[in-house]
């Protein structure tokens, strides 16, 4: 398994949330990575669920992630993994994450089950 974790909006989402799976992701979580557009993802779910704006930057301050920047190399993976993803219904931030586990050679954790079926050259955790 590789070392690294690069984690899906929706594996951190799981863990604030308290959901299913949360416990894998936590385990995984000192070193982990996640992409700032996830990040970005993240902060507007807990806003359009109604968390008020100071609670929903206090909740993202606690996600104890390295946050990487969207480089290059990603948005060009990214781009370019648009015709295998786009079938399963992934979006930009999806792509943004597996971008990111590629380029690192880490281990993506995520609740889309539709990412199971990826043949990217990067393993895919689903956490439930």
């Amino acid at each position: 398994m590789a070392s690294i974790a690069v984690f899906d909006s929706s594996a951190v989402l799981a863990v604030l949330y308290g959901e299913p799976g949360s416990d894998l992701v936590v385990s995984r979580m000192r070193g982990a990575l996640l992409s700032s557009v996830n990040l970005i993802e993240v902060h507007t779910k807990l806003l359009l669920n109604g968390m008020a704006r100071d609670a929903a930057r206090k909740k993202v301050e606690q996600i104890r992630c390295e946050v990487c920047p969207l480089i290059e190399p990603h948005v060009r993976l990214a781009s370019e993994m648009i015709w295998k993803t786009r079938p399963l219904g992934l979006s930009l931030g999806d792509r943004a994450c597996l971008a990111l586990a590629i380029e690192r050679d880490a281990i993506v954790f995520t609740t889309d089950r539709a990412w199971s079926s990826l043949s990217l050259g990067v393993e895919i955790q689903v956490i439930r």
